[in-house]
């Protein structure tokens, strides 16, 4: 029986003779059917990979079944999986806990993994993250290289834990888990977590961008373009960038794509650019699409053509970009590329005010007080002058001041004119000073004094 074992051991692993699994499938067969239970689980897996023998799932988990109520821990794990997985039968998860739990209190690693997957999961166990951590910490313990990772994403909670997840992510990381590599440089690189560490986030990147981590690849060119940083390096950066964006990454397309459009880090090249940006925007990269927009708006690197820039821009725009919105309604208010029109102007504009753009604000005030195709609204006027204003808007302070100072379809109010006349002298503009001049003629010193504390008050909420 020993013999027979050995021998189908020595074909199964080609040992001092030609690899033969047929041989070893007949030797083993011979010792299992003796009650061999290294050879009952041998031949299981000869079954289980279709090695010298048809694969056959039933006959798997029969010569497993015989090794396992021996007490053979390998092949009660392999039942295991087999319950768990549906391997050639309907999934039974308490079958799969049973024989997990069997082979995990003699120390398989394997099956302490597993065990600890489910009570994580909850897969067709109740969730028991007690239960989850002891057998993770079992097989973590054995060196058990996915326990510890998983180890490592129990404890990242925060940073009264911190110090647990940067302890088995480096266990994991060292035995060459991608995840934890990448993890680990994330920790590292964040500025929040207390063990901020350039070098070592760098270090850990660079481990799990070499084994094809894209988002690893394009950490590292994050931190290599960052100029003023160490360690910049633009050729890295360009590199790293290259290496995600070639997988796909569309943020790392973005990337590259922004550097040749502008010509920082690489030499400015619109051809490239257009490359870059475009890969990333058919993947709905909103940014992208915003900058395809531009290019074809302005004209640069590829002939002028309002129709597809409108095309860009509205993708990104129904994405809720705020530039791309504004462009747009810039487009129907101007007549470029498309006919005017002041409704479609004025839904893009708003959609873009609404997220505090400026300049849309600022047109919008423009196109309610000169009723530009729209029926005039003084007080929707005032509201989006003064969003802008609020904003830091070098005209519309202007813009308010005369409002309040000729009442234009609302009550005259000189302190508040002032107020913005002097708010805009702050923004450098000259008119304004020469306004709140003219205005003060007709105010009394006592309305000046006020009109001044409210602008100091202005100043110090804005």
């Amino acid at each position: 029986m020993w013999a027979q074992k050995n021998l189908g051991f020595l074909y199964d692993t080609g040992k001092g003779v030609p690899k033969d699994y047929e041989q070893a499938a007949k030797w083993y067969r011979l010792a299992a059917e003796q009650g061999h239970i290294r050879a009952q689980y041998y031949l299981g897996i000869m079954y289980d990979d279709g090695q010298g023998v048809p694969q056959n799932f039933k006959q798997a988990m029969k010569w497993y079944q015989l090794a396992a109520d021996q007490g053979y821990a390998a092949a009660q794990h392999s039942l295991g999986y087999m319950y768990n997985n549906g391997k050639g039968i309907q999934p039974d998860h308490e079958l799969a806990e049973k024989w997990y739990t069997l082979a995990a209190e003699q120390g398989h690693s394997d099956a302490q993994y597993n065990l600890g997957l489910m009570y994580d999961t909850g897969d067709g166990v109740p969730k028991n993250d007690k239960l989850a951590i002891k057998w993770y910490q079992m097989a973590a313990n054995q060196g058990d290289v996915d326990a510890q990772y998983e180890l490592g994403n129990k404890f990242n909670t925060g940073q009264d834990l911190l110090h647990q997840t940067v302890k088995w992510y480096t266990l994991a990381a060292e035995q060459g888990h991608i995840s934890a590599q990448f993890r680990l440089g994330y920790i590292y690189d964040d500025v929040q977590n207390l063990p901020h560490d350039k070098k070592q986030a760098v270090k850990w990147y660079k481990l799990a961008a070499e084994q094809g981590d894209v988002s690893a690849q394009y950490n590292l060119g994050l931190i290599y373009s960052n100029l003023g940083t160490i360690p910049y390096n633009h050729k890295l950066a360009v590199k790293w960038y290259e290496s995600a964006a070639k997988q796909g990454d569309a943020s790392a397309q973005f990337r590259l794509g922004y550097m040749y459009d502008t010509g920082k880090i690489q030499p400015q090249n619109y051809s490239q650019a257009i490359k870059w940006y475009k890969m990333a925007a058919e993947q709905g990269h909103v940014s992208a699409q915003t900058n395809m927009g531009l290019l074809y708006d302005n004209g640069e690197g590829v002939p002028q053509d309002y129709k597809t820039a409108m095309k860009w821009y509205k993708l990104a725009a129904d994405q809720g970009d705020s530039q791309a919105q504004f462009n747009l309604g810039y487009m129907y208010d101007t007549a470029q590329g498309v006919a005017r029109n002041f409704d479609q102007a004025t839904k893009w504009y708003e959609l873009a005010a609404l997220q505090g753009y400026r300049q849309a604000q600022l047109n919008l005030g423009n196109l309610y007080i000169f009723g530009q195709g729209l029926t005039s609204d003084y007080k929707k006027s005032v509201y989006w002058y003064t969003m802008a204003a609020d904003q830091g808007s070098k005209r519309a302070p202007v813009v308010l001041g005369i409002i309040y100072a000729l009442g234009t379809g609302i009550e005259i109010d000189v302190k508040v004119a002032h107020m913005y006349f002097s708010i805009s002298m702050t923004k450098e503009n000259e008119v304004g000073e020469v306004l709140r001049e003219i205005l003060e003629i007709f105010m009394s010193e006592k309305q000046i004094k006020n009109a001044q504390s409210m602008t100091s008050d202005w100043l110090v909420k804005h």
